[in-house]
């Protein structure tokens, strides 16, 4: 019984799709131990951040999305509408899963720790930008791409201007995905009072913006190896990556969105683990 709550919480949080954030994550810690070495404990504190980040923000979302989802015929089976969960619990989740995002930062360094509230409040702002803003998918790339950034100051103890650079490129290939994954609820957003790029300028033109994001993740990538004087395995990797993202466009059309959740999601887990193998096998070799 314990194991198929604990399968219950995962499922609501889509514990699977921390694939997207945690491969870029190590990518930024791989990047700062270059210089400055790393121990298997910070790796290991890192992954406990992560988990606990992900969970509060995800548990946040449920949360404060449980009436639009219930509304939603996409997400009605999700485990708050249906009651499989309640509010109540999910509430301490996110309780617990911030506590553990700041112990782990507590047990980083004490920049880490400062900053970890900002981490918080950044992820769990991004739950309320649908409201008051078309611009919610930039505010979803901001908050994902704290992963690299975080991880970089996990290590290092600074926060240093480069970094920014693989943090940029993240929120652009965030914002891209989710332009593409939101398309699907472009109608349902604009009865429902919600905003969002795809709600704000049609369909056809959120997929071209979602394109212009993921050339600017591409080119930011690009400037990643650059700066930090990667090898051509790395670039093989980015090249590899944006083959992806041009697969990914093509299989969303304006007029047939049957296949964006696979281009948003499965896709994207793909290109996150490329770009970190990449990565790590161009410092390695």
């Amino acid at each position: 019984m314990v194991f198929d709550r604990v399968v219950t919480y995962g499922r609501m949080i889509k514990f699977g799709h921390s694939i997207f954030a945690l491969p870029f994550a190590f990518s930024g810690a791989a990047l700062a131990a270059v210089q400055n070495g790393i121990l298997p404990e910070q790796v290991l504190w890192i992954v406990v951040a992560m988990v606990g980040a992900r969970s509060a923000a995800m548990g946040f979302n449920r949360l404060v999305d449980r009436n639009m989802d219930a509304a939603n015929p996409r997400t009605a089976n999700r485990e708050l509408p249906r009651g499989v969960i309640s509010p109540l619990a999910v509430k301490v989740l996110v309780l617990i899963s911030s506590g553990v995002l700041v112990f782990a930062a507590y047990m980083l360094n004490p920049l880490c720790l400062a900053l970890s509230p900002v981490a918080l409040g950044i992820v769990f702002l991004y739950s309320y930008s649908k409201r008051f803003t078309w611009a919610t998918q930039l505010f979803l790339g901001v908050a994902l791409a704290l992963a690299p950034i975080g991880a970089w100051v996990a290590v290092t103890g600074r926060l240093d201007v480069e970094i920014l650079l693989l943090g940029g490129a993240v929120l652009m290939w965030v914002a891209g995905f989710d332009v593409i994954y939101s398309c699907q609820d472009a109608e349902f957003d604009q009865q429902f009072g919600m905003y969002s790029i795809p709600q704000r300028f049609g369909v056809a033109t959120a997929l071209m913006i979602a394109r212009i994001f993921h050339l600017l993740a591409f080119v930011l990538m690009l400037g990643v190896g650059h700066v930090f004087g990667l090898g051509t395995i790395y670039f093989i990797g980015v090249f590899a990556v944006g083959g992806l993202l041009i697969y990914e466009h093509v299989l969303v059309r304006n007029q047939d969105l049957s296949k964006a959740g696979m281009a948003s999601l499965t896709m994207n887990g793909v290109v996150s683990v490329v770009y970190f193998v990449g990565t790590m096998a161009d410092l390695l070799i």
